[in-house]
């Protein structure tokens, strides 16, 4: 299903870097709508704009919003020719160039040419972007973090408010979109150019692995996008790094698939991550924890299960600069989502000051 609408841009609200949030007048009715200034130029009041409201139409949770694809009457100017030849959200509408920190015009290519090592960096992975921020709460704010995205939810990294607010407050160092997402402080080919460019053009000492806002599920073994925590475990391996595996926890999620330990997790962590990690499981109370420690057993073969305590974690969580959310439930009412990322950070920052 696609579903088109054209209107008249009413208001121009609040904008965040990339992005710019209207109100559109869509046959008397108001409708909430986002623009890639990068892409569509930027929307004024009066202007004419042709919708993409299929995220409407389906209800989507996270991506509830109609897109501009285009003010017609006002077309942005043609951008001059520039480095770089990477094409992103490919032999699409609305495609686009950017450079490449990989790529030959890069001044970066000299370093990345030949770059295959991240002596030892904490590479965090996690399956929902919701996650990040909690992960960032875990560590010290002393440590420089990059966030690495791919391109299994969201692909413009401009639709995350999340990640621009947590740059605002110096939270994230930077950021680097791979694969198909766009719109990082660098772009990057793979996975694998991205946490090396992190590393070496970056100065990371940590790097944060999830896909962009929004998650792509099934209910199925095999057909949902976070099993992409699993490949980023493999690479992180590959490359010389030490893969900090979070587990998706829940225990107010009706779906049993989901309760407990998600069966995102074991699946990505022991199917799809064929090279050993430190997995975190957070330390926690009750007939809950201990489902929670039966499950993740299943990953203790080829993986180090790493507990960690949760003390102090709570109120970290709290002191986050962004609303914690994950599938509409806050800290409140699934704490031990957010306290399971949480870990996840802690036992990453450990290992910096181990290491270090």
């Amino acid at each position: 299903m696609i579903r088109w609408r054209k209107g008249t841009v009413r208001t121009v609200g609040a904008s965040w870097p990339g992005a710019a949030e209207l109100w559109v007048d869509v046959d008397g009715t108001d409708v909430r709508a986002l623009a890639y200034v990068d892409l569509v130029g930027t929307p004024e009041p009066g202007d004419t704009v042709v919708l993409n409201t299929t995220a409407q139409a389906m209800k989507l949770g996270t991506g509830g919003l109609a897109h501009v694809v285009a003010i017609p009457d006002r077309l942005p100017p043609d951008r001059p020719p520039a480095p770089g030849h990477l094409v992103k959200a490919r032999y699409t509408p609305l495609q686009a160039t950017v450079l490449g920190v990989d790529e030959q015009d890069s001044q970066w290519h000299a370093t990345l040419r030949d770059a295959d090592d991240l002596f030892g960096m904490p590479v965090v992975t996690a399956d929902l972007h919701s996650a990040l921020p909690a992960v960032l709460a875990g560590l010290d704010r002393s440590a420089r973090v990059v966030y690495v995205m791919t391109d299994g939810g969201a692909l413009p990294l401009w639709f995350s408010r999340t990640v621009a607010t947590l740059r605002e407050a110096g939270w994230l160092a930077a950021t680097v979109t791979v694969g198909q997402a766009f719109g990082g402080d660098l772009e990057a080919v793979t996975l694998h150019s991205g946490l090396l460019a992190a590393r070496h053009v970056l100065g990371a000492d940590i790097a944060v692995v999830t896909q962009g806002p929004g998650n792509l599920g099934t209910g199925t073994r095999w057909g949902f996008s976070g099993v992409a925590c699993g490949e980023a475990v493999n690479a992180a391996v590959v490359l010389g790094g030490r893969p900090v595996a979070s587990l998706r926890i829940s225990s107010a999620d009706a779906r049993e698939r989901h309760h407990g330990v998600s069966h995102h997790s074991l699946t990505a962590y022991g199917k799809v991550a064929m090279a050993p990690a430190d997995v975190v499981v957070p330390e926690l109370a009750g007939d809950f924890g201990t489902k929670v420690n039966q499950q993740v057993q299943r990953l203790g073969g080829r993986h180090q299960l790493i507990t960690v305590p949760t003390d102090g974690l709570d109120g970290a969580l709290r002191q986050v600069p962004v609303r914690l959310s994950t599938m509409g439930r806050g800290i409140d009412d699934d704490p031990e989502y957010f306290l399971a990322a949480a870990a996840a950070g802690q036992h990453a920052g450990d290992l910096l000051l181990h290491d270090g």
